[in-house]
């Protein structure tokens, strides 16, 4: 099995690792994995907390639309009294999610100046779009696969956990199809896209951690 060890304060690391990721395919896990190995930080929901400080949004906002479809105007508008921070007419005149869109955006690209990491989903490739120190991994894994590991974790029927899963996904690909104008899963959109059943989660790891390294030698 391929090895990868980074020597702290040896090797001055470049790379930024996005991973977007089917729920239930491990993509969680394998981008804390890769931190851990690559001596980094790993960024899920502390995308939203550092988003919310930074933009002076209620942090509950960002709860509310993490990875979901874009909501109407009217409840942008309910929503919109809870807000606060951003300064200028452009700003407070867009709806709340397009603000909390943006506010996340922001945050990545504030994130990525300050050195490697990885970014778990929040379209944060396509935040990174113009980065070429960015890796883009998309996870995945089949339906089956996803269900018996989700159900065990969660102790839920796995008729219940397959409804959570795909609804999830659906959720996941229309917030990352309105924002990016892409497509959710679509391999033109990644470097790298990867069967986390078919190589494991520890397997899954270390071929990204591979696809690093080739990365790191052309920066």
């Amino acid at each position: 099995m391929y090895v990868y060890q980074v020597q702290k304060g040896v090797y001055d690391m470049k790379t930024i690792i996005t991973i977007g990721r089917q729920a239930g395919s491990g993509g969680k896990e394998i981008g804390q994995k890769l931190a851990d190995k690559l001596n980094i930080t790993c960024y899920d929901k502390e995308l939203l907390e550092r988003a919310a400080k930074e933009s002076g949004l209620c942090a509950e906002l960002f709860e509310n639309h993490d990875e979901k479809p874009t909501r109407s105007f009217l409840y942008s508008l309910v929503m919109d009294t809870y807000s606060y921070g951003y300064s200028g007419s452009t700003f407070s005149d867009m709806p709340i999610n397009h603000k909390v869109f943006l506010a996340q955006f922001d945050a990545i690209k504030k994130i990525a100046e300050e050195g490697a990491c990885v970014m778990v989903g929040r379209c944060a490739d396509y935040a990174l779009e113009e980065n070429n120190n960015c890796l883009r991994i998309f996870i995945n894994a089949p339906i089956a696969d996803r269900v018996l590991r989700v159900s065990k974790i969660r102790d839920m029927t796995p008729a219940k956990t397959k409804d959570m899963l795909l609804k999830t996904d659906k959720q996941r690909a229309s917030y990352y199809n309105y924002y990016t104008n892409k497509k959710w899963g679509d391999a033109c959109s990644y470097d790298l896209c990867i069967n986390s059943s078919a190589l494991g989660i520890d397997g899954t790891v270390d071929l990204i951690l591979h696809a690093v390294e080739e990365k790191e030698g052309k920066l």
